[in-house]
């Protein structure tokens, strides 16, 4: 179940790489893709092969294509958006279920309500492959704070009677969402960081499964030399504070001008999935004028795999600034192709990936074993940079090389060796009722 499997993130590598890994695994088994995208299947096909560089699928890869997706898109509900978008999603696993009723459902994009649902109504055998939890303690600590956030507008924030009647709100949205969890038969999580919330809102043991990142085309990619460019890869989403790059890049070029003469120049690549996104990668551009940055500045949507392999193959860091990121598969790229990572000091960059990272001491790089930074702040941000900028091309290839071997444990090989270990008792059962 994705229905924006034509999107061209992370997630949808997930998917694919799982399709794959079953149809190797059991080939008696017809894989299926609830999707509510408007593209033809073998486009949809095409499209993942083109972005994600994966081979040809072991057999046909059917779709069942749903009309209803519009209920599960955020900007249908502006208020109460969880809950509206957890009943928008049983509408649209109703208009699935009775298109067709499988034998095993796996939802692989978070929509945990429809896990009960098929479980349940259907019969099925049920999974989930969790990216991120829809709600979690950080978000409920994060109300108390001061400020407004990209889910929590400003006039919430400042209003004390409304804060604790959000709180409220995600407290019993979270009992729910734990209800729902508790109905999958085998849960996945992508990280440290969304195991421990799992963990607990589901009161169950996921299995940890890091997702499968395209390393190996990378770490055939020369370590040197390389340009003073900066590659940012994410999705046009509001979480992924592309703004908080943009600032950082205008105050390293403040800090040192020398750096703007030497060429120095941020690249943004990443999906547009609807309207949303498209307006918010145009908001990008404005905001690169606005900050007098723009002529260093690249803002590119929807590149193929060979511009994303070459922009790598420049850049001498990697810029990633989500708040608790639940992995980081960008992150991961770039370590694999030798692309120094600025990543948010949070989450599954803090506990999984960028470890150990450097620190930086009385403006003097700490840390002989390091394979990245960690950052929070534009300042922060900024001085990372100019320590990768300044670092001695002996150090930086260590690093470098440290980086790409610590890469070696998300490939897509390992993915589908422990998606297989998990899967194995929910995909053999269905697999003895297709030999009845």
């Amino acid at each position: 179940f994705h229905p924006y499997c034509n999107a061209g993130g992370g997630g949808e590598r997930v998917l694919w790489e799982s399709v794959r890994t079953v149809q190797q695994r059991y080939p008696g088994l017809r894989c299926c893709v609830y999707t509510g995208d408007a593209a033809a299947g073998e486009e949809i096909l095409r499209s993942a092969q083109r972005a994600f560089g994966i081979g040809e699928f072991a057999e046909e890869v059917h779709f069942v294509f749903l009309r209803q997706r519009r209920w599960v898109e955020a900007a249908r509900w502006p208020v109460f958006t969880m809950v509206g978008q957890s009943l928008g999603s049983l509408i649209l696993g109703l208009e699935a279920i009775l298109q067709l009723n499988p034998e095993v459902y796996i939802d692989t994009m978070g929509y945990a309500f429809t896990i009960p649902f098929f479980r349940l109504l259907g019969g099925c055998r049920t999974a989930a492959y969790v990216h991120y939890p829809t709600i979690s303690t950080d978000m409920l600590s994060a109300l108390h704070r001061t400020g407004p956030a990209f889910n929590n507008r400003q006039f919430i924030a400042r209003s004390k009677v409304l804060t604790e009647g959000k709180a409220l709100y995600y407290r019993l949205f979270a009992r729910l969402y734990g209800w729902a969890g508790a109905y999958s038969q085998c849960t996945m999580v992508n990280s440290s960081w969304t195991h421990g919330h799992i963990m607990q809102l589901w009161d169950s043991e996921p299995w940890l499964v890091y997702p499968p990142c395209d390393v190996d085309p990378l770490w055939d990619i020369p370590l040197q030399p390389r340009q003073k460019t900066i590659l940012s890869i994410a999705q046009y989403r509001p979480e992924k504070n592309h703004a908080l790059q943009l600032h950082a890049f205008a105050e390293l070029l403040q800090r040192h001008p020398e750096y703007r003469a030497q060429g120095a120049r941020l690249v943004m690549i990443g999906g547009c999935r609807h309207e949303d996104d498209e307006r918010r990668f145009g908001e990008l551009q404005a905001l690169a004028q606005r900050l007098g940055v723009a002529e260093c500045v690249s803002i590119e949507k929807n590149v193929p795999f060979e511009r994303k392999k070459q922009l790598l193959a420049e850049a001498v860091a990697g810029l990633h600034s989500m708040s608790n990121e639940h992995f980081g598969i960008g992150i991961v790229e770039f370590m694999a192709a030798g692309a120094v990572p600025v990543a948010h000091r949070s989450g599954g960059p803090l506990l999984d990936i960028v470890s150990p990272a450097a620190v930086i001491f009385e403006d003097e790089l700490v840390g002989e074993d390091a394979v990245g930074f960690l950052a929070a702040t534009e300042a922060e941000y900024a001085e990372a940079l100019h320590q990768i900028f300044r670092l001695p091309q002996a150090k930086l290839q260590a690093m470098q090389q440290r980086a790409r071997d610590s890469s070696r444990r998300y490939s897509a090989e390992a993915y589908c060796t422990r998606f297989q270990e998990a899967m194995g008792p929910v995909c053999s059962v269905a697999t003895d009722k297709k030999g009845q």
